[in-house]
């Protein structure tokens, strides 16, 4: 078990994932993040089932990142409710892993 997680993070357009990308690289929140586009969502919205064609962004960090993470993507993310969930990684490449930890910075404070 490790202290590293995935969070996951729709966005309405590539515009966005690459400005949400932006701001938790240049502020070492995260120590990667990709991009998966044309991603076809559907989702129950205001009482009836919508769908909607996004861009999902997978985030590598650590866990004490998270709360900061919600903040600074909240704040500037198109979405009343932006989904924004966190999957723990529970093993992997150990070099890999390190290297979050070595390029992920600060204590989780915005």
């Amino acid at each position: 078990m490790t202290d590293s997680i995935v969070v996951m993070i729709a966005c309405s357009s590539k515009r966005e994932a690459a400005r949400i990308k932006e701001v938790l690289l240049e502020k070492r929140k995260v120590a990667c993040v990709n991009i998966i586009p044309k991603v076809d969502s559907f989702f129950w919205w205001k009482g009836k089932i919508d769908s909607s064609l996004e861009v999902l962004l997978l985030a590598k960090t650590k866990k004490k990142m998270l709360k900061g993470i919600i903040t600074l993507v909240k704040k500037i993310h198109s979405y009343e409710v932006p989904e924004i969930i966190a999957l723990p990684i529970t093993g992997g490449n150990r070099d890999y892993l390190s290297w979050i930890g070595e390029e992920v910075r600060g204590e989780g404070k915005d």
